[in-house]
């Protein structure tokens, strides 16, 4: 029981310094890690105030993780290890965590935390499970929602349209999308009536605070029968987009209601996702072909016998990626080769060096000599 204590108190210590908190209106720069976790709610009730803070502490990191699990793994995968994982288990996982928002009254904390998980440490960890995670994210897209309500339209004002966006939470998806906060700045900084009118200097002034490569404005009004009219036009790094359409009320996979505006932000998303894989399978087929070109790199191969040139030779052609080796020209103190090789230069080095050779560039050229 002492050190189950003690651990606890030591990991309330370790959090208190890695959580640090933000202000409630702070615009900029977002996160962007798929191995973060956003918008994880806590309320714990203790002895008094600072125990139940102290325990929140604890206890959204174990929440965050299930839920990382969950999002880049699977539901299965979370209620495995929900069984088999206990609190300190998780603890090295953790990076550090951030408080978006908190309240506290005697006895009680609730709060709101942004929690980090160590990259590698996590994606290792997955790989155990069969777990792949992709780590490259596309360039952030900022989505400016504006909702052409029947009195008129908003844009930082609360409607179901923002708040759709706000709860997609998706900044930390394969194609980060980043709803601007709302705050002062955003406000001085872009009108509803720029945003409608495309202005490109003001646009693109909320699109540098916020530190994305592209920004788009998403307009949606009240169809019939419950419907919206979403339209989205603008060029990402992407490519671009173009949607024009009437979403419909609709049913989930356990046949609960969906709203309309969740519905369309969703369908957005694959859009953007389905436009990543592209670019992804396009740049992944060049690389291939890159790294499949033959390239020729002039080397000088000092030796000091026929024997040792033989050798050397011999770990040249069996180094993985060299494909060939075109001698210039011999004499009794070395050997000036071509080299034929494919994928990069960096690659090749390490590649030699498992051979037991050394490729280097000096003063006078590039150079094999055994290590």
């Amino acid at each position: 029981m002492l050190r189950g204590r003690a651990f606890a108190a030591a990991l309330a210590g370790l959090l208190a310094l890695a959580a640090v908190a933000a202000p409630a209106e702070a615009g900029g720069p977002v996160e962007t890690s798929p191995f973060a976790v956003q918008g994880v709610d806590i309320d714990v009730t203790s002895t008094d105030a600072t125990s139940a803070k102290n325990q929140a502490l604890m206890d959204v990191q174990v929440k965050a993780f299930f839920q990382l699990m969950e999002k880049l793994g699977s539901p299965e995968l979370a209620a495995q290890l929900k069984a088999k994982l206990k609190p300190e288990e998780i603890a090295p996982f953790l990076r550090s965590l951030s408080i978006e928002k908190e309240t506290s009254a005697p006895g009680r904390y609730i709060g709101t935390f942004t929690v980090r998980f160590l990259p590698g440490k996590t994606e290792k960890f997955l790989a155990d499970y069969n777990i792949k995670v992709s780590t490259v994210q596309a360039d952030p897209v900022l989505v400016i929602p504006v909702y052409r309500a029947p009195e008129g339209p908003k844009l930082w004002e609360d409607n179901p349209w923002r708040q759709a966006w706000l709860n997609l939470r998706a900044e930390q998806g394969m194609v980060p999308i980043i709803i601007p906060l709302g705050d002062k700045d955003d406000i001085d900084t872009l009108t509803t009536d720029q945003a409608l009118a495309g202005d490109t200097v003001k646009l693109d002034a909320i699109r540098k605070r916020y530190e994305a490569a592209s920004v788009l404005v998403a307009q949606a009004q009240p169809a019939d029968d419950g419907g919206l009219h979403v339209y989205i036009e603008g060029d990402t790094k992407l490519g671009r987009v173009n949607i024009n359409k009437i979403y419909t009320p609709e049913t989930g996979g356990d046949g609960t209601p969906v709203a309309v505006e969740t519905a369309a932000t969703l369908a957005f998303q694959k859009v953007m996702y389905k436009a990543y894989g592209v670019q992804a399978a396009a740049e992944a087929e060049a690389k291939a072909a890159r790294d499949n070109t033959p390239q020729l790199l002039a080397v000088t191969v000092p030796f000091s016998s026929p024997r040792e040139w033989n050798a050397i030779r011999a770990r040249i052609l069996n180094t993985p990626n060299v494909s060939g080796v075109d001698l210039s020209s011999l004499d009794f103190g070395g050997a000036n080769i071509r080299l034929v090789y494919t994928r990069s230069l960096e690659e090749l080095q390490a590649n030699m060096q498992r051979m037991g050779l050394n490729l280097s560039q000096g003063g006078a050229g590039w150079m094999i000599q055994p290590m």
